[in-house]
């Protein structure tokens, strides 16, 4: 399979196709409406209580510039350090050569299962769907992981995947589904949190204590010491990054940090821009292996997979600068609205619709980059200052421009902003124009109005009003009536 075929999902509908079936979806919205003004309440209470909010912002943007600068050095930097310290470093072009990998490295130790800790990457490149197709079952443990898991459903939020379903939805999802993947959930099990936690707990202890292989994914990676960082807050990821002989991680390539000092800066932004706490629950860090203690084979797999063509755009590639935090699906008017599913991709919302399109092709998502208002919300919330607003609009440009490609005959819009271009190219045409404009709208529309366009410029003037030219232009009107008034 493909990066594009990973990344995006096979079959799903454009976005504005999606996104009016999830308006419809009552259920949905209030879902939706309700969890993300919950964090987004909490994460503007946490970020308040520092007066250096704006300079650790700045300080965590500074780093991700540079280094995207110097991906290349860095890259090689972890991969030695990782080496040196008794672990072994794989790269992967795209989803294909990881997902091989991946189940190379599980069959060569005999197991036919592994527990994961949640991981964005492991999803973007289908390892669950290519693991089971060589026999190996892959079991999530995140809680939300889990539940989207057991529905066969998809993770529509990067930090809370099960974001759109409810509470009583759970519990039947666990009821029904439980048994067929482990322990069963209890006959009297009731929606309330504490008892869907628990089933969940009991279910995945018994993997947890009889797995031999993990796989995890990587929140930061530091080049000069080569230690790998996850963060996650209920406790599974420890379990899963110490209790098995065999550890794989994989890691996007644009996860790498220069220095192990960076992540004093990032592990403050970050639980406070996902999920509104002041630290996160549970923070490990693993440098290789280390005889006696946790994982005795660790492996690195440094993901590709269009990355690199991202970063070969310099207005686009600050979206690889992302820290997976959410913070700009929790302010987003349209994503409150559609949801994550809307978008076709396992990258949801703002970042998703700047994101995808770059690493599978703006051919392949070219509807994303038009599913913004560009209000601007996600630039304020993202803790590294992303300017997802530009990146929208450089992408919206090469959506128009690769249609246009494509196509033997312009379409009517290409060849009127063609001609204006031309016009607005010359000062003398402009000028030409202007005064014909007037001419003709004094004749066609005597009132001053347009009612309606004539041809197929009736889909503009059908639901608006269009004023007709004005009698004079601006640079006529400062010729004649300003040019002699005293300054």
């Amino acid at each position: 399979m493909s990066g594009a075929d990973n990344v995006v999902w096979l079959g799903a509908p454009s976005f504005p196709t999606a996104a009016r079936t999830a308006l419809a979806d009552g259920r949905l919205r209030t879902n939706l409406r309700r969890a993300t003004t919950t964090i987004r309440d909490r994460r503007l209470g946490v970020t308040a209580e520092l007066d250096d909010w704006e300079e650790l912002r700045e300080a965590g943007e500074a780093v991700k510039r540079t280094t995207l600068r110097h991906l290349d050095h860095h890259l090689l930097r972890l991969e030695e350090s990782v080496t040196t310290a008794g672990g072994t470093v794989h790269w992967a072009a795209d989803a294909a050569e990881a997902n091989r990998i991946v189940t190379g490295l599980v069959r060569a130790t005999g197991e036919t299962e592994v527990v994961k800790v949640k991981s964005m990457a492991t999803q973007e490149i289908g390892l669950n769907e290519a693991l089971a197709a060589s026999g190996i079952i892959a079991y999530e443990t995140d809680l939300a992981e889990l539940i989207v898991q057991l529905g066969e459903d998809r993770p529509s939020h990067i930090l809370v995947p099960a974001i759109h379903r409810g509470r009583s939805e759970i519990r039947e999802i666990f009821r029904e589904r439980m048994g067929e993947w482990g322990r069963p959930a209890p006959d009297d099990l009731t929606d309330d949190p504490r008892d869907l936690a628990e089933a969940a707990r009991l279910h995945l202890r018994e993997k947890f204590l009889r797995a031999k292989v993990a796989v995890s994914g990587a929140n930061f990676a530091a080049a000069d010491t080569g230690t790998v960082c996850v963060v996650e807050s209920e406790g599974n990821g420890r379990m899963c990054l110490t209790l098995p002989d065999t550890l794989i991680t994989v890691m996007g390539i644009e996860k790498v940090l220069p220095a192990f000092r960076d992540l004093e800066v990032f592990l403050q932004l970050l639980p406070r821009s996902s999920t509104g706490e002041r630290m996160n629950p549970y923070t490990s860090m693993w440098t290789g292996t280390t005889e006696g203690d946790g994982p005795s084979a660790f492996h690195l797999i440094l993901l590709d997979n269009g990355r690199s063509a991202t970063l070969a755009d310099t207005t686009g590639r600050q979206a690889l600068a992302c820290i997976r935090c959410s913070a700009c699906l929790n302010v987003c008017p349209v994503y409150e609205r559609t949801g994550g599913h809307a978008y076709g991709s396992v990258y949801p919302g703002p970042i998703g619709a700047v994101l995808t399109p770059q690493l599978v092709g703006i051919e392949h998502a070219d509807t994303l980059p038009f599913a913004s208002t560009l209000c601007g919300a996600c630039y304020e919330a993202c803790p590294v200052r992303i300017d997802i607003p530009e990146v929208l609009v450089h992408l919206r440009a090469e959506a128009v421009t690769a249609k246009a490609a494509g196509r033997a005959v312009p379409t009517v819009e290409a060849l009127v902003m063609g001609a204006a271009a031309a016009v607005l190219r010359s000062p003398a045409r402009l000028t030409l124009v202007q005064r014909l404009s007037a001419l003709g709208g004094r004749i066609l529309f005597p009132g001053g109005v347009v009612r309606r366009l004539p041809g197929p410029l009736r889909r503009w003037s059908d639901t608006r009003d269009t004023p007709s030219p004005p009698a004079q232009s601006f640079r006529d009107w400062w010729r004649h009536d300003r040019a002699g008034a005293p300054r």
